[in-house]
C-alpha cells in the first residue's frame, strides 16, 4: 500500500485530541482540516493554520487520513454511519484513525464496513496524561494492517514517543483497554491502603513516599496516587469518573468477547459506579478514594 498523504483531518478537539491535533498540524507540514461541536478548540487551531471543515462529513470527502477522537464507542459509531458521516461521504482510499477508546467488537464492525467501501481502518487510542499529548510524548497502540500502519506511524509520531503496532485492527484497543483496566484496579488498591494507612496513624504521604522506594511502586502511585489523591485534587478537566467508568465496562466487554471473567475489572467498576453515585461522576476518577468502604 502506497498512499501519499497530502491533508489530513481531525476531529474531536477535546482534552487529548486538541493537543495531538495542535502538534499534527505544527510538525507534519501538511494542510491540517478540523471539526468539533464546541467551536473554542476550533477557533484556536484555526488561529495556528488550520482550516475548520464544519463537519466530520466534509472532511471525509476531502482529507486522505481522517483521526478521530471522541469520548466512546457510541459516539464514533454515529460519525461513521450517520447519514452524513464518514461511510457515506468518504472516499475511496480515506485512511480512518480511531483515537478514541472504543469498544474491540465495535471497532472490528466498522473497519469491515469501511473496507467494503474501499476505505481503511486503524484504531490508535492512545495512552499518558494531557501534558503528555500537549509535549508529543504520549503512548499510541495501533490496531491495523501492517500498510496501513507504516502510512500513518510519521503521523502519530508527531504526537507521541512510543507507537507500537500491537496487530490487526482491533488489538491497539486491546492493549489500551487493558492498560486502563490495570490502572484502574491500580488505583483502587491505592485507595484502599490509604485508607487503611491513615486509619491505622500512618500519614498518608509517607505512606506513598515509602511505597514507592519498593515493589508497590508503579505510574498510578506517582501520578494518581501523589498528585491526586494525597492533595485531595480531582479536576473536572481532567479524566472523569464517567468516562473511566465507561471504559471499565469495555474491558468487561472485552472479557465477555474473549469468554472470561475479571473480577478485579468488576471490583474497580463497582468502587467507580459508588463515586458516580456520591455526585463525583464529572471529578477526576481517583475522586474513588473518598468512596472508601468502612465496617
Amino acid at each position: 500500500m502506497t498512499t501519499e498523504i497530502k491533508r489530513i483531518g481531525y476531529a474531536g478537539l477535546g482534552v487529548m485530541g486538541e493537543p495531538i491535533a495542535a502538534n499534527m498540524l505544527r510538525k507534519s507540514g501538511l494542510p491540517v482540516a478540523v471539526a468539533d461541536l464546541n467551536p473554542a478548540p476550533v477557533a484556536r487551531l484555526v488561529a495556528m493554520g488550520a482550516t475548520d471543515a464544519g463537519s466530520i462529513g466534509a472532511m471525509a470527502a476531502s482529507v486522505d487520513v481522517l483521526f478521530l477522537s471522541l469520548p466512546g464507542g457510541e459516539q464514533v459509531a454515529s460519525v461513521m454511519r450517520g447519514n452524513d458521516g464518514i461511510l457515506a461521504r468518504g472516499r475511496p482510499g480515506l485512511i480512518i484513525v480511531d483515537q478514541s477508546t472504543s469498544p474491540v467488537d465495535l471497532t472490528r464492525e466498522l473497519a469491515a464496513e469501511a473496507m467494503a467501501k474501499g476505505m481503511q481502518y486503524a484504531d490508535a487510542p492512545v495512552a499518558r496524561t494531557r501534558q503528555a499529548a500537549i509535549d508529543g510524548t504520549l503512548a499510541i497502540m495501533v490496531g491495523a494492517q501492517e500498510p496501513v500502519f507504516n502510512t500513518i506511524r510519521p503521523l502519530l509520531a508527531h504526537a507521541a514517543n512510543d507507537v507500537t503496532h500491537c496487530g490487526d485492527v482491533g488489538c491497539g484497543q486491546v492493549v489500551k483497554i487493558l492498560n486502563n483496566m490495570v490502572l484502574f484496579e491500580t488505583v483502587v488498591a491505592l485507595s484502599e491502603a490509604l485508607a487503611l494507612g491513615t486509619a491505622a496513624g500512618v500519614d498518608g504521604e509517607l505512606l506513598f513516599q515509602t511505597l514507592a522506594t519498593g515493589s508497590a511502586d508503579s505510574f498510578a502511585l506517582r501520578n494518581h496516587g501523589m498528585k491526586a489523591m494525597l492533595p485531595g485534587n480531582f479536576p473536572k478537566a481532567a479524566f472523569p469518573t464517567d468516562y473511566a467508568l465507561k471504559d471499565v465496562e469495555y474491558a468487561l466487554r472485552l472479557a465477555t468477547y474473549t469468554g472470561h471473567r475479571v473480577p478485579g475489572a468488576e471490583l474497580a467498576k463497582a468502587r467507580m459506579e459508588k463515586a458516580r453515585d456520591a455526585g463525583f461522576a464529572a471529578e477526576y476518577f481517583p475522586v474513588l478514594s473518598r468512596v472508601v468502604d468502612t465496617l
